[in-house]
């Protein structure tokens, strides 16, 4: 019988395994893949507060060996549902608990190109507020058609030089008041009926290929790629326990507890509006000291 299970090693996972264990719990940690997340892909940080300039690779790496040394139980193992009773089941095991804190994260949808992992930290990214002011006062190029597409490109005009929208139909999805807005900026170029097909560059982008609904190919030079096509929540396996909004995140109140007594969610894979690395870990130690002080 642990204190607390954690499903999921990313910020706010490891964030609540910190917190769980300084106040001395029993606690294990369940993770599919590996330690971080998304934020492991990150080449450089600098909107972290006092960490400027920090890989995400450094940064989950530290967070990692820290709740290491305070004696967490970690097994990287995929989580494929839970009982009512508060067990987690693994594809190799089951654990019990008194707490279960949900910090599954979500994964920012691909544009499915052959290259595309290639160039994560090096021109490819999926958050604009991230990573954008890596970009200042250079080319860039926004692929999306929602409301986070637009913003990110409204984002985006303040900062660098040109930007290039391009979106694979010819209307938006995302709200008229973001396009009407993105209309007023002259360094902001619509690129629509299109999609991106290729990218170009040795060690960092160059260039997109960009194909139009009638086949033709355009090369858009370009320093980045911001993909903003949507996340995929991974809370599938707990729908039949937690509800979920229709868009697979967990829904919770307050921003903690969900609909079962006992189970906690953190991070990203809760409804919110703000997905970022300062509120994973704000998440994470939140679930952890609302589950230590219900569940003692």
């Amino acid at each position: 019988m642990y204190d607390i299970i954690i499903v999921g090693a990313g910020p706010a996972g490891l964030t609540a395994a910190l917190y769980a264990l300084r106040a001395n719990k029993k606690v294990l940690v369940l993770e599919a893949k590996t330690y971080g997340g998304q934020i492991i892909n990150a080449h450089k940080i600098d909107n972290y507060p006092g960490m400027k300039g920090v890989s995400g690779f450094e940064l989950a790496t530290n967070l990692y060996n820290q709740v290491k040394e305070l004696g967490v139980e970690y097994r990287t193992e995929e989580v494929i549902g839970i009982e009512e009773d508060k067990t987690v089941v693994t594809q190799k095991n089951k654990y019990n608990a008194k707490a279960i804190i949900l910090a599954t994260g979500a994964e920012n949808r691909k544009l499915g190109l052959e290259n595309e992992h290639k160039y994560i930290g090096r021109g490819v990214s999926y958050c604009a507020t991230c990573d954008g002011n890596f970009y200042k006062g250079k080319t860039v190029a926004v692929a999306g058609g929602g409301n986070t597409a637009l913003e990110d490109a409204i984002y985006l005009a303040n900062i660098a030089e040109k930007v290039y929208l391009i979106h694979r139909r010819d209307e938006f999805r995302g709200e008229a008041k973001y396009v009407d807005e993105l209309k007023t900026k002259e360094n902001v170029e619509f690129v629509l009926n299109s999609n991106v097909i290729k990218i170009n560059g040795d060690s960092k982008i160059e260039s997109l290929e960009v194909q139009d609904k009638e086949g033709k190919i355009r090369t858009i030079e370009t320093n980045a790629l911001f993909i903003a096509i949507g996340q995929e929540p991974r809370n599938e396996i707990f729908k039949n326990l937690i509800n979920i909004d229709r868009y697979g995140y967990i829904e919770s109140e307050d921003g903690v507890h969900t609909n079962q007594q006992g189970i906690y969610v953190a991070g990203d894979a809760r409804v919110k509006t703000l997905r970022q690395l300062v509120t994973a870990m704000s998440d994470g130690a939140i679930a952890a000291d609302t589950a230590i002080k219900e569940e003692e």
